[in-house]
């Protein structure tokens, strides 16, 4: 096994994390993660209401005896949804450790101390995991470029800002952004990250709930199969290059163009027909370039034992073979 402050503080039998995905991250997913000995997060958002949730996550203890995590993404809207009632429903239902996500979830952070409740925060700044720790975070995701989702605006890829966010930080940090193998851990815990957090690596599970099509498709795809979109609104996404993402990101170089003029395209309702029925034309599909290390779908439980074994090996073999001398 391999031991880290992440595995002490939330009684992990391996430094891996799911991150919380919408309409992905359901309870068969999230339960069978923590059955395997990770930390799975719910999507709280994926449910329409906070008694919804509350339901969802007594769904997922029914499914495991292992502690799970709920993720709420705080985004800007012109109708945002109720995040303190979420946030009450998560409190009351016991659950130990959210993952924010978004804006700055200070104004939650009151009540997830009166319950007892863990907040990682994910980041793609520094300076952003900075103020997550300023502000009681107990640790932070850093979210490098490769990962799919939003990964910020400064191009930073994990090689580069993982290291950079360990050394700025006391609190652990969780490396985000291409980590879909045993090999990648090992280089996380190199660079002193004390866990990985994965979605794309996930989705393609059998646990995963998303349409075996694109299981496929993640198996079929390069690391050159991802798409980068509303860079133009400052609120870029990575999404898997098919025809509706390559439109979006034509529409954008267009003089004049507005949100409006590719939100019909990349509406999450639309998002979710795509992953309900496979039909990559519909919308757009998140996916990180972790999907070019994609080449089966196996259970979850195999992922995570394969990748904490990997990674061991891989960190037996450097010190085998590398002689550093004095």
């Amino acid at each position: 096994m391999i031991e880290t402050r992440v595995t002490k503080m939330f009684g992990l039998d391996h430094p891996i994390m799911q991150g919380g995905m919408q309409r992905v991250s359901t309870a068969e997913l999230v339960a069978a993660v923590a059955s395997a000995g990770a930390l799975g997060f719910l999507s709280a958002l994926t449910q329409p209401s906070p008694e919804s949730l509350r339901k969802e996550i007594q769904r997922t203890r029914s499914l495991t005896q292992r502690d799970f995590g709920v993720n709420l993404t705080i985004l800007p809207s012109q109708n945002p949804p109720d995040y303190e009632a979420y946030a009450q429903v998560i409190c009351e239902s016991g659950i130990k450790v959210v993952e924010t996500a978004g804006r700055n979830p200070e104004f939650l952070m009151p009540m997830f101390r009166r319950h007892g409740v863990r907040v990682v925060h994910k980041c793609t700044a520094v300076k952003h995991a900075l103020k997550a720790e300023q502000i009681g975070c107990d640790a932070v995701i850093i979210d490098g470029f490769e990962a799919a989702g939003h990964p910020g605006e400064n191009d930073t890829p994990s090689l580069v800002l993982l290291p950079r966010a360990v050394a700025s930080l006391t609190v652990p940090v969780i490396a985000c952004g291409g980590f879909a193998n045993g090999h990648g851990l090992a280089a996380a815990l190199s660079l002193g990250a004390e866990a990985v957090s994965m979605g794309t690596r996930f989705m393609a599970s059998r646990e995963s709930p998303i349409h075996q099509s694109l299981k496929d498709t993640l198996i079929a795809a390069t690391e050159l199969d991802t798409q980068l979109i509303l860079r133009k609104f400052r609120n870029t996404a990575r999404v898997y290059r098919n025809e509706v993402a390559i439109e979006v990101a034509r529409r954008e170089t267009e003089i004049g163009c507005t949100f409006e003029d590719v939100s019909p395209l990349v509406s999450g309702s639309k998002g979710g027909e795509v992953l309900e029925t496979g039909d990559l034309s519909r919308g757009i599909f998140w996916a990180g370039i972790s999907c070019g290390l994609i080449s089966d779908t196996p259970t979850v439980a195999e992922i995570v034992e394969r990748i904490s074994s990997e990674a061991q090996e891989r960190i037996q073999s450097l010190a085998s073979r590398i002689h550093v001398s004095k």
